[in-house]
């Protein structure tokens, strides 16, 4: 079973008497089909460590490995293959293409990564997602939960082992956003990825299958 394996991981920002030290010493096991949430105050370090486990940042020190795969040894060729290939991101923003529909912004990732385009699977995203009828539409004509599962159906259609979410209720009124977190669920149930989630949201984070308490760039409690 994929995971995620972070070992002993620092990052800091600056140097000098500007230096930050965001990320100090986190050691975890984030495993395939379990949903994980990560909660703590502004400037905590719980975005930073998203984006290493993501693979978008590498760490000053320590170990970032999926399966036995150390991604600070890959090439930026083949960091960018796995990353495709491996993971999913859900952003608060979206960051939806404004030129493209719902079902173009979806099968986005299949395309940069030359894939067959998988329709089955996308119709069943388009379900789950209750985007069926807004396929053909753009994101100028949804409202901000329709974009948000629009970001979903982006992030999964690659079937990637792991998920990242980084605040994807953040612009978000509360019904809407629990909804989002309703989806973000039965993807889960659905094929299995191991989903890791930041938020601000306690009772959000309180879904997940283990909240992640980080303060000053360390895990308190699990």
């Amino acid at each position: 079973m994929a995971k995620i394996i972070c070992e002993n991981v620092h990052k800091s920002y600056g140097s000098g008497k500007n230096k930050v030290d965001a990320v100090r010493g986190i050691s975890f096991t984030f495993e395939k089909g379990r949903f994980y949430s990560i909660i703590g105050k502004s400037g905590s370090g719980k975005s930073t460590f998203l984006h290493l486990a993501g693979g978008i940042l590498m760490p000053d020190e320590g170990r970032i490995l999926y399966d036995s795969v150390d991604l600070a040894g890959l090439s930026e060729d083949e960091l960018s293959k796995t990353r495709r290939e491996m993971t999913g991101t859900i952003f608060q923003d979206y960051l939806l293409l404004p030129e493209l529909t719902v079902k173009e912004n979806i099968i986005m990732p299949a395309v940069l990564d030359h894939r067959v385009i998988d329709e089955d699977w996308c119709n069943e995203i388009l379900k789950r997602l209750q985007m069926e009828g807004l396929a053909d539409r753009y994101p100028s004509e949804l409202s901000g939960g329709e974009q948000q599962r629009t970001s979903i159906g982006r992030a999964i259609m690659n079937k990637p082992d792991f998920v990242f979410a980084d605040e994807p209720t953040g612009n978000l009124d509360r019904k809407t956003g629990e909804a989002v977190l309703d989806f973000l669920l039965a993807i889960r149930d659905l094929y299995q990825p191991m989903i890791l989630m930041v938020t601000h949201d306690l009772d959000i984070a309180r879904s997940a299958d283990l909240l992640l308490h980080i303060e000053d760039g360390v895990i308190l409690d699990r």
